[in-house]
């Protein structure tokens, strides 16, 4: 980007960006074969503020039957990357048969969930593998795997 920052982003690693007061990015795949990201928007709590740009690597040993928040602006979240917003967004990996729970901080809050690869059951309903689920108006979710899952989900306000 026109700030200096530059990254290889490989399998497992998350990488943040607020564009703040103005910045000029862009990505490009230069290894060969196909790559597949999640590329997910959330806007900040204020606007402006300098821009920024990190990057994490997150192994899925340590998601493996839990979620593990990769990013994240609420209090208590030190171990993830920051954003500029009331949200975090979480990882977790689920063998075929496992089950996770994901609590709200209470039930106003919003939750978007992507299994990046399997299939889910997420309280009654089969969600696919890079389908997308919005949650609302529920002060948890009880998530079990149909198949092997990768899941990404969203907590933000409101």
């Amino acid at each position: 980007d026109d700030q200096g920052n530059k990254g290889r982003t490989v399998a497992g690693d998350v990488q943040v960006m607020s564009a703040g007061s103005g910045i000029r990015h862009a990505e490009y795949n230069l290894e060969p074969g196909v790559t597949r990201i999640f590329q997910i928007w959330i806007i900040p709590d204020a606007r402006g503020g300098t821009p920024t740009w990190d990057s994490k690597p997150f192994p899925k040993g340590e998601r493996s039957g839990r979620f593990v928040t990769l990013a994240s602006g609420m209090p208590g979240d030190d171990d993830a990357l920051p954003i500029r917003a009331n949200a975090r967004v979480l990882g977790a990996t689920l063998k075929a048969g496992e089950s996770i729970e994901y609590h709200f901080d209470d039930a106003t809050r919003r939750g978007y969930l992507v299994p990046g690869t399997g299939k889910v059951d997420v309280d009654g309903v089969v969600i696919e593998a890079r389908d997308g689920a919005a949650i609302r108006d529920a002060a948890s979710i009880h998530i079990r795997a149909l198949e092997d899952a990768e899941l990404v989900l969203v907590d933000t306000a409101a």
